[in-house]
């Protein structure tokens, strides 16, 4: 099993370190659980829609769900924040940074340049790459002093391209202008004046090592494509193919939820009665004020229909 693991993690470093950004094929060989609609690139694609109704969700929503299907590492927390009252939600874009070492930065640099067409420097490489709803995922090895690669310039280049802001496993930088950006609701580490140096024949602080790949960002594993969302200062990664059952089982949840909210504020039911397993009187109750208000509901009326046709009360 060891060396099973072994070759594992080899192959994978291989395909990183080969061309920054892995193939297609294999990034679609990496998420054979989805079975939607994927970008060029062969990352998954989970419909605007999901990502609409996603941002109800709350973290402890969809880690019941996550745990029920057995994925355990999908969580990030003790984050800073900048919009804490906001909720992130998006499509994974990833990057892997390590501490800089100048011979790979060099050739990793000259080929960007020469074979890629990739411009600037390894920081906007990925950026690039973003359209609207993404979530930029960087594994920045929680640098600090002299790490920084993010400030307000790409900052507000990454809020152009996607709308949203980032998970950011290290430290950012000009956090006043990031703040004055308005919606771009970030999860990072730490701040720090300092900037990351770039330059392998001088002062090189990183070098980039992944573009969209497995990436570990706290003790979550994050694919390209999965859906962020970041809230109350933690961070959820949901495999794409999980991420219509999460919204579903919140909103079955959260219809519930106001259900008993509004008996027991009728004092209609004891909050003994609401808080066990419901009665038939109760479940009957409920498939009743669902019908009544179903125009009224913070829930898709198709949603509410379709637990209408399954229920039996």
């Amino acid at each position: 099993m060891k060396k099973i693991l072994v070759s594992i993690l080899f192959l994978l470093f291989s395909i990183t370190v080969s061309s920054q950004q892995i193939s297609k094929e294999e990034l679609i060989f990496l998420t054979p659980e989805w079975k939607g609609e994927r970008f060029n690139d062969g990352r998954p694609k989970v419909p605007d829609d999901i990502l609409t109704r996603m941002k109800q969700v709350t973290l402890e929503e969809a880690w019941a769900v996550l745990k029920g299907e057995n994925f355990k590492y999908q969580y990030a927390e003790d984050w800073q924040t900048i919009n804490p009252d906001s909720v992130l939600v998006g499509r994974a874009v990833t990057a892997i940074f390590m501490p800089g070492r100048p011979d790979i930065h060099r050739v990793i640099d000259d080929r960007g340049h020469n074979q890629h067409g990739r411009i600037k420097s390894q920081n906007a490489w990925t950026i690039d790459l973003l359209v609207q709803g993404d979530v930029y995922v960087v594994d920045q090895f929680g640098a600090h002093l002299d790490g920084p690669t993010i400030g307000d310039n790409l900052g507000n280049s990454i809020f152009a391209k996607t709308g949203n802001g980032i998970v950011y496993d290290g430290a950012i930088r000009d956090i006043d202008g990031l703040k004055e950006i308005g919606s771009f609701t970030s999860f990072f580490r730490s701040y720090h004046p300092s900037h990351h140096l770039n330059k392998p024949d001088g002062q090189l602080n990183t070098t980039l090592i992944g573009i969209n790949t497995p990436t570990r960002i706290g003790m979550a594993t994050v694919m390209p494509g999965d859906v962020v969302l970041g809230r109350d200062r933690g961070v959820m990664f949901i495999p794409p193919h999980l991420a219509e059952k999460v919204v579903k089982v919140s909103e079955i949840v959260r219809l519930r939820d106001m259900f008993g909210h509004l008996r027991l504020r009728e004092q209609k039911y004891t909050p003994g009665q609401i808080d066990s397993r419901w009665s038939n009187e109760i479940e009957k109750d409920f498939s009743k004020w669902l019908n009544d208000h179903i125009n009224e509901l913070p829930v898709p009326k198709e949603q509410i229909q379709e637990l209408l046709k399954k229920r039996t009360w």
